[in-house]
């Protein structure tokens, strides 16, 4: 595969960095850029993916949604990011009931593109303080667990992705196999 640049959109997650470190150990060119860059800016780095990291909150993911609206770039959501991915195409959000990190048995509905490789199930670390709710209209459901139904998704159309677990931190079982599928993606984009 030949280096891709990966953007990594910073949404003040603990793990942003991590997400950077991983793509770049990857053999991937990637930069961290701030969540309030224009989509211009973005555009000039031309990009050949950008991944949405996690992050506290909502009230804090900048111009995230306006990258996701008209940026024609592949894209992974990232707990977080999943999240403002749904809310951007009418799904919804709202607090899960298990909270904090702790690790996680995923079932993989779907092996699209992302998830190639990492089903029927694998274990995975995450965060449910929040997490989506209902999936938007027209997407699809790659995977579930049993703290959230909706731990992974697509776009019917564009290469848009969102997982709520963590595939940066060594805990999550096949968290590279996450990455370089999407890079794949990337690459035949």
């Amino acid at each position: 595969m030949r280096e891709l640049k990966i953007l990594v959109i910073n949404n003040y997650g603990q793990f942003c960095h991590l997400i950077h470190r991983t793509v770049r150990d990857l053999d991937m060119e990637t930069k961290i850029v701030a969540n309030t860059t224009s989509v211009e800016d973005i555009l000039e780095e031309e990009p050949d993916g950008i991944i949405l990291s996690g992050g506290p909150s909502m009230d804090r993911v900048g111009l995230c949604q306006e990258y996701v609206e008209s940026i024609d770039r592949p894209i992974l959501g990232i707990c977080l990011g999943h999240q403002l991915i749904a809310r951007t195409f009418g799904g919804q959000t709202g607090s899960g009931e298990y909270g904090g990190y702790a690790e996680i048995d995923v079932e993989v509905l779907e092996e699209d593109d992302i998830l190639k490789g990492l089903g029927p199930r694998t274990s995975v670390w995450a965060s449910h303080a929040d997490e989506v709710t209902v999936l938007p209209e027209g997407f699809l459901h790659l995977a579930r667990s049993d703290v959230c139904e909706i731990e992974a998704m697509r776009h019917p159309e564009r290469p848009i992705y969102g997982v709520q677990w963590h595939p940066e931190v060594a805990h999550t079982d096949k968290g590279e196999e996450l990455f370089m599928n999407f890079f794949e993606v990337c690459e035949n984009y």
